[in-house]
């Protein structure tokens, strides 16, 4: 099922765009010339979406077909804390789990408001990766997933529907970043660090549900293709430990996601309840459903 799924993707015009893209190592070698490399790349997969009139589909069939678009792309991790300042980044030719969803959830946003100039496409990842779309300092960037949601369900973005299809409380206290200072080169600064210690507690003050490995596939009919999913841990102090987004194919419910076993943007071969229950410190998802804008 996914080589002939694949097979189909890498026989249209967007997804050639990325298949070739530039290797990391190439990429780091110029910053400023491969900045203007990911505005042409940008510019070109705006006008193979308009083109392909994926502003007449749903919102999460949208996002679904931009996440098509950058299969095979490398997973890069740590592609957005290089630098000790906070600044935006646009890495289109290596993404992580995180920076994958946001550019599929960007792309979509932007082609289904006609905003599709690099500027706009900026502007709108900005708006979806900072604390009320405002870059100020470290810990302004939603650093913890669960944080992520609802902030952008305060935006008017996404909806956290977890708790609608059967999910139960989630009950875990969150200080991962605050008590593992070393694995963040940002945090020996005190601002930062208090600004971390800030979002933990505001986590720590909201409610938040999972749904349990084991009843994962009770809310398959629940869900959409573009639905984005979380997957809650086992690791002391950590809400999440990847992010994707669901695809509906041929009656079942697979998980799309920048793989970093895989080392590049896959689609499951197996269901998402079995992908999740593969790894025994993933427990459980969470879903946000993005909203038509």
């Amino acid at each position: 099922m996914k080589l002939s799924r694949r097979n189909f993707i890498k026989s249209t015009a967007l997804s050639a765009i990325f298949l070739s893209a530039v290797p990391q190592a190439v990429k780091s070698m110029s910053s400023s010339l491969w900045d203007d490399y990911d505005e042409v790349l940008c510019k070109k997969k705006f006008k193979l979406l308009v083109e392909g009139d994926v502003r007449s589909m749903s919102i999460g069939d949208a996002i679904a077909e931009v996440g098509k678009s950058f299969i095979d792309t490398d997973y890069v991790a740590g592609t957005l804390d290089k630098n000790m300042s906070e600044g935006l980044v646009v890495n289109l030719t290596g993404l992580d789990c995180v920076t994958f969803v946001e550019n599929c959830l960007v792309f979509a946003r932007c082609i289904k408001l006609g905003k599709t100039s690099f500027d706009d496409y900026k502007a709108e990842l900005k708006k979806v990766r900072y604390r009320d779309g405002t870059i100020d300092g470290y810990a302004s960037r939603l650093h913890y997933f669960c944080d992520w949601i609802t902030d952008n369900e305060n935006k008017g973005i996404v909806k956290d529907i977890t708790a609608d299809i059967g999910g139960v409380s989630y009950n875990k206290n969150i200080d991962f970043m605050s008590t593992h200072t070393k694995s963040y080169k940002q945090l020996s600064n005190s601002n930062a660090l208090d600004g971390i210690v800030a979002a933990e507690n505001a986590i720590n003050s909201r409610n938040y549900y999972y749904i349990p490995t084991k009843d994962i596939s009770k809310s398959y009919d629940q869900m959409q293709t573009g639905d984005i999913i979380a997957t809650t841990t086992s690791i002391g102090g950590l809400d999440v430990t990847h992010t994707g987004l669901v695809y509906k194919e041929g009656g079942g419910t697979y998980f799309m996601h920048a793989s970093s076993k895989s080392k590049r943007v896959i689609i499951s071969n197996e269901e998402l309840q079995d992908y999740v229950a593969g790894d025994s410190k993933k427990t459980g998802i969470m879903v946000a459903r993005p909203l038509e804008v």
